[in-house]
């Protein structure tokens, strides 16, 4: 009597590939739906027997000589090929379904021995003045920083001693672990848990760092501030960060710049600005004053007839560019200052000029409007 074959999925649908895929796009489709449902990652319901399909498909596609039969005659053509489509129970690490996903993946959890290590970056703000971030200083800053010991130079060991080869892990910083499963026996690669993933072991620590091989140490720095630097400007110091471990370099240190607003300055770009109150006399017949500059006082000429709110430049009296000879200029914003008392002499001596001066000229939209609102106000009266 004929046995009937168990309804199964066609093998190239449960990877989800076309019949004509390539090896490594058969290797791809495996390792991702390998590592979704796999049952030590994947606790869902079904996620088990979606594993172990996988896998017989994989197994079955992945032989040249099993995927030809396949092709040729479906899974009548592979039924007692191997004991493929017959389970797992059969399996371990070393033969079977093992082999392959611990070639794929080297287990879970797995680590190499460890190596060099870069130390972390440090950052830090420093407050400085406008003049400082104009012209540029020299600062001395303080930070508590990593550094590596100076007994055991980062050896960890004892003077006169050394590291040896951890005997859990032969120096490796692996060790295998077999796991049993609903599908066999699974080999899972961990950290030594005796090195920790070193391959080392230090019998006699260092007894200034207590085998850390670091320390805890602050430091005095010099850094050299730039003319020209902005607020919210940042210095990089190579090699100033924490300490690297296992020989790594050191991290870097991130210094964050923040210009204090000056008294009477302000700043556009390269260019500093700079307001400057006179009388109307000044204005009417011109002068020439004294004005401030981060470099020291410049004499500046009030030309006859300027006008409130207008801007005098001082050329190269500004601030420097960065890492360049050029310099901005000084704008100096004119304010006209009306007195607000006055004595009878100079009332007198005002009204007379008063009656010698014409009103000044209104533009013709100004005059325009101006003529409207005099109709409107005329005819409603």
């Amino acid at each position: 009597m004929a046995t009937t074959m168990p309804d199964k999925r066609d093998y190239y649908e449960v990877l989800e590939v076309s019949s004509g895929a390539s090896d490594e796009e058969l290797k791809r489709a495996f390792r991702r739906q390998a590592l979704e449902y796999h049952p030590d990652r994947n606790k869902e319901a079904g996620a088990e027997e979606k594993f172990k399909e996988i896998n017989e498909a994989y197994q079955v596609l992945s032989d040249p000589e099993k995927r030809t039969a396949y092709d040729r005659f479906g899974h009548a053509g592979i039924s007692g090929n191997g004991g493929v489509g017959q389970g797992f129970e059969g399996f371990d690490t070393f033969g079977g379904f093992g082999d392959i996903f611990e070639a794929f993946f080297g287990g879970f959890g797995a680590r190499t021995q460890a190596g060099p290590r870069r130390g972390a970056d440090l950052q830090m703000d420093q407050a400085i003045s406008f003049e400082e971030a104009a012209l540029g200083v020299q600062k001395t800053v303080e930070i508590t920083r990593t550094e590596v010991c100076p007994q055991c130079k980062g050896s960890r060991a004892a003077l006169g001693t050394s590291a040896e080869q951890c005997s859990t892990c032969q120096g490796v910083g692996q060790v295998r672990r077999s796991q049993q499963s609903l599908f066999g026996q699974f080999m899972q690669v961990v950290s030594c848990p005796t090195c920790r993933g070193e391959g080392q072991v230090i019998p006699k620590p260092c007894l200034v760092c207590r085998g850390s091989g670091q320390q805890r140490r602050s430091r005095k720095l010099e850094i050299a501030i730039p003319p020209g630097v902005e607020d919210n400007s940042q210095i990089r110091l190579a090699g100033e960060g924490e300490a690297g471990t296992r020989g790594g370099r050191a991290g870097d240190l991130y210094i964050t710049l923040y210009v204090q607003p000056h008294k009477f300055f302000e700043r556009d770009g390269y260019n500093l600005l700079y307001e400057l109150p006179i009388n109307f006399t000044q204005a009417a017949l011109g002068d020439s004053v004294e004005v401030p500059t981060l470099q020291g006082p410049v004499e500046l000429k009030i030309p006859a007839g300027v006008q409130n709110g207008a801007f005098l430049r001082s050329k190269g009296k500004g601030i420097p560019h960065l890492r360049s000879n050029h310099k901005g200029d000084l704008l100096v914003k004119i304010r006209v200052v009306t007195p607000k008392s006055l004595t009878p002499e100079q009332e007198r001596l005002i009204k007379e000029l008063s009656q010698s001066l014409e009103p000044p000229e209104r533009n013709g939209r100004e005059a325009n409007w101006f003529d409207r609102i005099k109709e409107t106000f005329s005819g409603s009266s």
